[in-house]
């Protein structure tokens, strides 16, 4: 018959679990959520063990739980160390080298904890566990405990510090006292319980008391401070930074939100009813607002925009646009913007009086027409290169081929093209996000055109393809060449912010080498160039059928 005193513990479990229900229920699940989660379970691992060696009589399955019990215990100490790295923003310390630090002493422990060399680390007392001895292996344990603690308190030490991190501060502070208490707890039951001689009765459930107080503590600070609200933080920040007054309206013309901007404008709180009458009347209104309040009381599923002089504010010219917010075709609400355009006025009107001036000024004009000739070399020039990796695009290299082809072919010189693709680019955008694709496709361009000679030219097929043109080329040195550009971007290593390591890619390469032509080529250089381009595709496909990150060539 188990005594009230042994329920303890598994109280404690149940309450520990229903957080842990509360708070994966009450949040979105972030990796900083994750972190936490897997530190809460192994909080409630702590009492279950605690309980469950009280209700059984067999020695072994109680060693089983007490060791058990002491390796959670330490994954526990781990399981805050890295929580406290995420939440304080020092995760980028989780080097390889440091994370191998961090599980060594705990795979020690594991170790010790199986094996209990000699009955080093615990002793049965009475043939059974419920009470045990712990020899001098308990306290080597005790001491990593202590240390990971220690490291914890460390880390937010640096946070309460650091002036960058003052959004953090009070959740800190709240964390901080949490792990007090339950290191606290912990001393007190190993002073209490382990310290004395074994006679002595033992007060159960001190440790298991302590890991629920610093779980409330942790609970506390995720609701009232909003701990691991990061994503909605963030998008008010950047609202708040726009220019733009933005004003956020529910089916009933209600404001949901709304940022610092518009405070000029309108003098609402969140709640309040927008009245589109308030700002625009139809007194003494031209035509063109009385089209916009037609359209946005009449259409509101129609998008409106005017630009008016705002009496309100200085009599400033502003555009108001006003835009619903649509979910699965169901009007939900609507977004009205408040731009101030006068400075912009201003600019056109002084824009206009130089303009008179320059219409004296000779000499200027002609500085002016020179302006203009470079902006428009500029401008050839970004018509014939892709805009995010800066290679030459598909239009540029299509215009090229057609006249380099029939050259080709007219004087019997042989060239080479490949048609190469990224080996899995879509779980790229998926895992890390399109920025980091972005910069993937930058880098590997770079890697291309180190292994390339002047005369070739590499340009972007199309999303994460590229063809590469050889001219003059024969095919011993194309081969070269291609299993070059595959060891190039093969070796090349993109580094990425708050991953640890380098993301590494390869491709697939569809090879295509001319060296014979036909006595009667067509005379359509874009029909040869579309069967040119349709055979090193096929091969590229064959390359990618045959398990990518490999050249097929063909040779013509």
């Amino acid at each position: 018959m188990l005594g009230p005193m042994v329920w303890i513990d598994l109280i404690v479990f149940f309450l520990l679990f229903a957080l842990f229900i509360y708070v994966f229920a009450s949040v979105t699940i972030t990796n900083l959520h994750k972190v936490y989660l897997a530190f809460h379970f192994s909080m409630m691992l702590w009492p279950f063990c605690q309980f469950v060696i009280k209700t059984t009589d067999n020695a072994q399955l109680q060693l089983f739980y007490v060791q058990f019990a002491f390796i959670n215990m330490t994954l526990l100490a781990v399981g805050w160390l890295l929580f406290t790295l995420f939440l304080t923003g020092h995760s980028k310390f989780l080097t390889r080298k440091i994370s191998l630090m961090i599980y060594v002493p705990v795979i020690l422990v594991t170790l010790v904890a199986i094996f209990n060399p000699k009955s080093m680390f615990v002793q049965p007392v009475d043939g059974g566990y419920v009470q045990r001895a712990y020899g001098p292996l308990f306290w080597c344990i005790a001491s990593i405990f202590i240390g990971y603690l220690i490291v914890s308190l460390y880390f937010m030490h640096l946070a309460l510090k650091s002036e960058k991190s003052s959004r953090i501060k009070k959740p800190v502070i709240q964390m901080r006292k949490g792990i007090l208490v339950m290191t606290a707890f912990i001393f007190l039951d190993i002073f209490l319980n382990v310290v004395p001689p074994l006679p002595l009765p033992v007060i159960p459930g001190l440790t298991s008391l302590g890991i629920l107080l610093s779980a409330c503590f942790f609970v506390i600070a995720i609701r009232r401070y909003k701990v691991f609200d990061i994503v909605t933080i963030a998008h008010q920040d950047i609202i708040d930074t726009l220019i733009l007054g933005i004003l956020v309206l529910d089916d009933n013309e209600t404001i949901v939100e709304t940022n610092q901007s518009m405070s000029p404008y309108i003098n609402l709180q969140l709640g309040d009813r927008f009245e589109i009458g308030t700002i625009l009347t139809q007194e003494d209104a031209d035509s063109e607002v009385r089209l916009f309040l037609q359209s946005y009381r009449e259409r509101p599923r129609e998008r409106a925009e005017i630009e008016v002089k705002f009496n309100i504010i200085d009599h400033r010219h502003i555009k108001i646009h006003a835009a619903p917010i649509m979910v699965s075709n169901i009007m939900v609400g609507r977004i009205l913007t408040f731009q101030d355009t006068s400075e912009l006025h201003r600019l056109i009107d002084e824009t206009n009086f130089q303009n008179e001036i320059l219409q004296v000024r000779n000499q200027s004009l002609i500085g002016i027409q020179h302006e203009l000739f470079q902006t428009n070399q500029k401008l050839e020039q970004m018509a014939i290169t892709d805009s995010l990796t800066g290679c030459y695009n598909r239009h540029y290299l299509t215009q090229r081929l057609e006249h380099e082809v029939m050259m080709n072919m007219k004087y019997q010189l042989p060239f080479a093209l490949f048609l190469l693709d990224i080996d899995f680019f879509k779980s790229v955008n998926d895992n890390y996000g399109h920025l980091v694709g972005d910069d993937v496709l930058c880098n590997t361009v770079e890697a291309i055109n180190q292994t390339l000679r002047k005369s070739d030219i590499l340009a972007r097929y199309g999303g994460e393809e590229f063809i590469i043109y050889l001219p003059n080329t024969d095919q011993a040195q194309a081969n070269i060449i291609a299993e070059r550009v595959k060891f190039a971007v093969e070796s090349n290593k993109v580094t990425i912010k708050n991953v640890a390591f380098p993301l590494s890619i390869t491709v697939s390469m569809g090879f295509l080498s001319i060296h014979e032509f036909l006595k009667e080529p067509s005379n359509n250089p874009k029909t040869i160039l579309n069967e040119l381009f349709e055979s090193v595709d096929k091969a590229l496909y064959q390359a990618k059928s045959e398990g990518r990150n490999r050249i097929v060539s063909i040779v013509g």
